[in-house]
């Protein structure tokens, strides 16, 4: 069975605050009214370029605060997402931490939501404090509890290179949220875009975005976290797709394969520790791999065998 994810994005739609690094038109690439109507014909859309047989379909509601909008409107769109029960496996929303509660997750379990993924984004409140979230680490962790005691289950995203945070803090966000045991995780550079508080922060010098090296090492040293610990990481960086582009980003550590360069920096770390345990210098080193990771450990535009080239010696070569 082939799994799509049909993302429905509605651009702060129950959004109670303008978080500083947020302006969700310019990620989502969205600026029209999201209705009942529109949702339908999006979904419909859909089906009609793919074969329902052995297709697996999840409907994915992003972008704003789904259960922060008014609770009739919420209901409104699931019942579209229920008239094609029969052609999807489930129903993802995504949230912010404050606006979950029980009236909330009775509602979302009716409609045979699976998943709820809360923008966590820190664990440290005052972080979230600079960046105007409107919510504390402790609104995370009472709505993450209750999202697993309804049986459905948990995403949690968080941020890296905050206003504010440090390489420090994320990885410490990171431990926090594997202690919340989430099903899934999304992790996600911050960017300076334009038009947001951000901006102001970064022109007047008060912010100083995470250069490309640093958000790489971070987000894979909180990558290898998550799968040491058994959770799953949908997805590391924004889609180059949505609307980002040199005249949205101001600044900040974006590109357009940044999951790439995160793996990649996973295999540089794990050869590099052994390269230095055995002394290796000015030789081939063979790495007996899976064919699916061979352009994980050459990196991006062989970013990985260049690094090794120049610093070791090392020329890596790739055995069966």
């Amino acid at each position: 069975m082939r799994k799509y994810n049909l993302p429905i994005f509605i651009p702060h739609l129950g959004c109670p605050h303008d978080c500083a690094f947020c302006n969700q038109r310019k990620i989502t690439g969205v600026d029209t009214e999201i209705t009942p109507e529109y949702i339908e014909n999006r979904i419909e859309t859909f089906f009609s370029t793919i074969s329902d047989k052995d297709s697996m379909v999840e409907i994915a509601f992003f972008g704003g605060s789904f259960t922060a909008i008014p609770i009739d409107l919420q209901e409104n769109f699931l019942k579209v997402a229920e008239k094609f029960s029969g052609k999807i496996c489930g129903i993802r929303v995504s949230t912010r931490p404050d606006a979950i509660n029980e009236e909330i997750l009775t509602l979302l379990k009716k409609y045979n939501v699976t998943e709820i993924e809360l923008g966590a984004q820190s664990s440290d409140d005052t972080v979230l404090t600079l960046n105007n979230r409107g919510h504390l680490f402790s609104h995370t962790v009472s709505a993450s509890k209750l999202i697993k005691s309804y049986g459905i289950r948990l995403g949690l995203q968080m941020m890296v290179g905050m206003y504010g945070s440090s390489p420090e803090k994320d990885i410490k966000t990171a431990e926090d949220i594997i202690a919340l045991k989430p099903d899934s995780t999304r992790i996600y550079p911050t960017l300076t875009l334009k038009g947001t508080v951000l901006e102001k922060f970064y022109l007047s010098g008060d912010y100083v975005p995470y250069d490309m090296e640093t958000a790489v090492a971070v987000s894979a040293t909180i990558l290898s976290k998550f799968r040491e610990n058994n959770i799953t990481v949908l997805r590391i960086g924004l889609h180059s797709e949505e609307g980002l582009n040199s005249d949205t980003v101001i600044a900040g550590p974006y590109h357009p394969a940044f999951g790439e360069l995160v793996e990649n920096r996973i295999w540089r770390n794990k050869i590099e520790n052994n390269i230095i345990k055995d002394g290796l210098k000015d030789c081939e080193l063979v790495i007996n791999s899976n064919p699916s990771e061979v352009s994980k450990i050459i990196g991006h535009k062989k970013c990985n065998y260049i690094y090794f080239k120049e610093k070791y010696g090392v020329t890596l070569k790739i055995g069966g």
